[in-house]
């Protein structure tokens, strides 16, 4: 199996079961907005998944479960920054 170079940027929530799944070996920011009402894992229970470079960020302004909507600048932001942009 060829190993990937890609990035990663998660949004919490869409990735719950990353407690469960294979290691990500690339570099990676989840994001988590501070009103989430969503069920969603506490981000520390999944750190250890990540091997590669890796943060986690809790966008603050009551943004919600939506953050590709919601916090726009936010998410862009973190897709640059992982890929390598800022």
């Amino acid at each position: 199996m060829s190993e990937t170079t890609s990035t990663v940027v998660l949004v919490h929530g869409a990735f719950a079961d990353a407690a469960e799944g294979p290691v990500i070996r690339v570099p990676a920011i989840t994001l988590e907005g501070d009103a989430n009402g969503a069920p969603h894992p506490d981000p520390d229970t999944y750190a250890s998944k990540f091997s590669g470079s890796y943060s986690h960020r809790t966008i603050p302004g009551g943004i919600g479960h939506n953050l590709p909507q919601e916090a726009p600048q936010a998410f862009a932001d973190a897709v640059l920054e992982v890929g390598g942009r800022r």
